[in-house]
Protein backbone atom coordinates (compact mmCIF):
# COMPACT_ATOMS: atom_id res chain seq x y z
CA UNK A 1 0.00 0.00 0.00
CA UNK A 2 1.33 3.14 -0.37
CA UNK A 3 1.42 6.06 2.08
CA UNK A 4 1.76 10.10 1.79
CA UNK A 5 3.85 11.48 4.37
CA UNK A 6 2.22 14.39 6.35
CA UNK A 7 5.33 16.48 6.69
CA UNK A 8 3.09 19.08 9.89
CA UNK A 9 3.24 16.01 11.99
CA UNK A 10 7.20 14.46 10.71
CA UNK A 11 10.94 15.81 11.38
CA UNK A 12 14.39 14.69 10.30
CA UNK A 13 16.64 15.61 13.43
CA UNK A 14 19.96 15.03 14.74
CA UNK A 15 22.09 15.69 17.72
CA UNK A 16 26.06 16.02 18.19
CA UNK A 17 28.30 17.30 20.94
CA UNK A 18 30.02 20.39 20.72
CA UNK A 19 33.48 20.80 22.96
CA UNK A 20 32.36 17.63 24.97
CA UNK A 21 30.27 20.21 27.04
CA UNK A 22 27.18 20.45 25.06
CA UNK A 23 24.71 19.07 22.79
CA UNK A 24 23.52 21.01 19.87
CA UNK A 25 20.77 19.88 18.07
CA UNK A 26 19.27 20.61 14.40
CA UNK A 27 16.80 19.46 12.00
CA UNK A 28 16.41 19.32 8.16
CA UNK A 29 13.21 21.54 7.37
CA UNK A 30 13.05 19.30 3.83
CA UNK A 31 12.67 16.06 2.83
CA UNK A 32 10.07 13.79 0.92
CA UNK A 33 9.27 9.83 1.95
CA UNK A 34 8.37 7.27 -0.52
CA UNK A 35 6.99 4.40 1.40
CA UNK A 36 5.48 0.83 0.38
CA UNK A 37 3.80 -0.92 3.62
CA UNK A 38 1.48 -3.15 4.29
CA UNK A 39 0.70 -3.28 7.52
CA UNK A 40 -0.25 -6.65 7.72
CA UNK A 41 3.19 -6.99 6.66
CA UNK A 42 5.80 -4.61 8.05
CA UNK A 43 8.62 -6.34 7.40
CA UNK A 44 7.72 -6.26 4.08
CA UNK A 45 7.34 -2.14 3.74
CA UNK A 46 9.87 -0.41 1.63
CA UNK A 47 10.79 3.57 0.81
CA UNK A 48 12.99 6.24 -0.08
CA UNK A 49 13.66 9.05 1.85
CA UNK A 50 15.00 12.12 0.38
CA UNK A 51 16.32 15.10 2.49
CA UNK A 52 17.68 18.66 0.92
CA UNK A 53 20.95 18.97 2.32
CA UNK A 54 20.05 23.43 2.39
CA UNK A 55 17.66 23.06 4.82
CA UNK A 56 19.52 22.33 7.63
CA UNK A 57 19.02 24.30 10.41
CA UNK A 58 20.34 24.61 13.86
CA UNK A 59 18.90 27.73 15.25
CA UNK A 60 22.15 29.76 14.29
CA UNK A 61 22.55 30.96 10.93
CA UNK A 62 26.32 30.83 11.07
CA UNK A 63 26.27 27.31 11.61
CA UNK A 64 23.85 26.55 9.52
CA UNK A 65 25.75 28.52 6.70
CA UNK A 66 28.97 26.41 7.62
CA UNK A 67 27.12 22.97 8.14
CA UNK A 68 26.04 23.72 4.02
CA UNK A 69 29.77 24.33 2.86
CA UNK A 70 32.51 22.03 1.43
CA UNK A 71 33.33 21.78 4.84
CA UNK A 72 30.56 19.64 5.98
CA UNK A 73 27.88 18.61 3.69
CA UNK A 74 28.63 20.70 0.38
CA UNK A 75 25.42 21.49 -0.15
CA UNK A 76 26.22 22.96 -3.61
CA UNK A 77 27.75 19.89 -5.05
CA UNK A 78 25.82 17.13 -3.23
CA UNK A 79 22.33 19.18 -2.49
CA UNK A 80 20.37 15.98 -1.32
CA UNK A 81 20.89 12.96 1.14
CA UNK A 82 19.07 9.86 0.50
CA UNK A 83 17.79 6.38 2.89
CA UNK A 84 17.16 3.53 0.37
CA UNK A 85 15.00 0.98 2.58
CA UNK A 86 16.88 -2.26 1.89
CA UNK A 87 15.23 -4.63 5.05
CA UNK A 88 13.03 -5.04 7.50
CA UNK A 89 13.32 -7.12 10.83
CA UNK A 90 11.14 -7.76 14.07
CA UNK A 91 12.59 -6.76 16.82
CA UNK A 92 10.71 -8.01 19.87
CA UNK A 93 7.72 -5.86 19.72
CA UNK A 94 9.48 -3.27 17.36
CA UNK A 95 11.75 -3.05 14.08
CA UNK A 96 14.62 -2.84 12.65
CA UNK A 97 14.76 -0.76 9.19
CA UNK A 98 18.19 -1.34 7.48
CA UNK A 99 19.08 0.93 4.49
CA UNK A 100 21.44 2.72 2.87
CA UNK A 101 22.12 6.36 3.73
CA UNK A 102 23.90 7.99 1.08
CA UNK A 103 25.52 11.28 1.87
CA UNK A 104 28.45 12.73 -0.47
CA UNK A 105 28.18 10.10 -2.66
CA UNK A 106 29.42 7.63 0.17
CA UNK A 107 26.66 5.05 1.25
CA UNK A 108 26.68 3.38 4.20
CA UNK A 109 24.29 0.84 5.48
CA UNK A 110 22.50 2.15 8.64
CA UNK A 111 20.36 0.47 11.22
CA UNK A 112 17.11 2.38 12.38
CA UNK A 113 15.94 1.21 15.43
CA UNK A 114 11.88 1.91 15.22
CA UNK A 115 8.77 1.79 16.78
CA UNK A 116 5.86 1.35 14.89
CA UNK A 117 2.22 3.20 16.04
CA UNK A 118 -1.34 2.48 14.91
CA UNK A 119 -2.54 2.18 12.20
CA UNK A 120 -5.72 4.36 13.34
CA UNK A 121 -8.56 6.07 11.89
CA UNK A 122 -8.85 10.42 12.33
CA UNK A 123 -11.79 12.07 12.83
CA UNK A 124 -11.59 12.41 8.89
CA UNK A 125 -11.84 9.17 8.02
CA UNK A 126 -7.94 8.91 7.07
CA UNK A 127 -5.98 5.93 8.30
CA UNK A 128 -2.80 7.09 9.76
CA UNK A 129 0.43 5.22 10.87
CA UNK A 130 3.29 6.40 12.87
CA UNK A 131 7.31 5.90 12.20
CA UNK A 132 9.62 6.65 15.46
CA UNK A 133 13.10 5.98 14.39
CA UNK A 134 16.90 6.15 15.66
CA UNK A 135 19.89 5.79 15.08
CA UNK A 136 23.62 6.78 16.41
CA UNK A 137 26.05 7.15 13.25
CA UNK A 138 29.56 8.03 13.07
CA UNK A 139 29.89 11.44 10.66
CA UNK A 140 33.56 10.78 9.38
CA UNK A 141 31.87 7.39 7.62
CA UNK A 142 30.70 9.85 5.23
CA UNK A 143 33.34 12.45 4.98
CA UNK A 144 32.26 14.87 7.66
CA UNK A 145 35.36 15.06 8.69
CA UNK A 146 35.96 18.74 9.41
CA UNK A 147 36.71 19.71 13.21
CA UNK A 148 39.03 21.82 15.63
CA UNK A 149 40.78 21.34 18.53
CA UNK A 150 40.17 23.27 21.41
CA UNK A 151 43.22 24.82 24.05
CA UNK A 152 41.97 22.29 26.61
CA UNK A 153 42.62 19.23 24.25
CA UNK A 154 39.36 18.77 23.50
CA UNK A 155 37.56 18.84 19.84
CA UNK A 156 34.81 21.23 18.79
CA UNK A 157 32.59 18.75 17.10
CA UNK A 158 31.90 15.50 18.29
CA UNK A 159 32.14 12.35 15.63
CA UNK A 160 28.96 10.70 16.79
CA UNK A 161 25.74 11.81 15.58
CA UNK A 162 22.03 10.91 16.89
CA UNK A 163 19.33 10.53 14.72
CA UNK A 164 15.87 10.83 15.23
CA UNK A 165 13.04 10.63 12.83
CA UNK A 166 8.71 10.98 13.36
CA UNK A 167 7.21 10.10 10.31
CA UNK A 168 3.75 10.12 10.35
CA UNK A 169 1.76 8.87 7.38
CA UNK A 170 -1.96 8.82 5.51
CA UNK A 171 -3.08 5.93 3.56
CA UNK A 172 -3.63 6.44 -0.23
Amino acid sequence: MSWTLDPAHSSVEFAVRHMVVSTVKGRFADFTVDAQIDIDDITGARGTVTVQIASVDTREAQRDTHLRSADFFDAEKYPQMTYVVTDVRAAGSDYEIVGDLTIKDITREVVLTTEVSGPVVDPFGLTRLGISATAKLNRKDFDLTWNVVTEAGGILVGDDVKLSIEAEFTQQ
